[in-house]
């Protein structure tokens, strides 16, 4: 019995302590390969993942852990300058869902990404972009 207790608090401290370094474990479960496909259907024909070569939006290259409206050569609509945000792999999730609706007046067309796995997966292809 004891040794069931102590790798159940092992798994609740892992548990925990993965939510606190990286945010929710959906992210973690990403495949990178099927995120690069679908950033090619969804999001290269505005975005470049190329340091330095933005598009119609800004270049993606290492966006994860960037503040939002940070690229100097690029020209972000007020809101997002303003939005401040730390780009984490769940303020990404959140935007790529719902652009609108985290930044409000955002400039980006875009509707947004509905499936929860595909955008897992998009993400998990940007953390690999450094």
């Amino acid at each position: 019995m004891h040794s069931c207790q102590s790798v159940r608090r092992m798994l609740i401290s892992l548990t925990i302590t993965g939510l606190l370094l990286g945010g929710s474990t959906s992210h973690a479960a990403g495949d990178p390969k099927h995120g690069a496909d679908i950033f090619a259907q969804e999001c290269s024909e505005c975005h470049s993942v190329k340091e330095g070569k933005n598009k119609k939006g800004p270049s993606l290259f290492a966006i994860v852990g960037r503040k939002s409206g940070s690229i100097a050569d690029f020209v972000y609509s007020d809101a997002m300058k303003q939005s401040a945000i730390d780009w984490s792999p769940d303020k990404i999730d959140a935007y790529i869902a719902h652009p609108k609706q985290l930044v409000p007046g955002n400039k980006m067309k875009y509707d947004g990404l509905d499936d929860e796995k595909d955008r897992a997966n998009v993400i998990s292809y940007l953390n690999t972009l450094r």
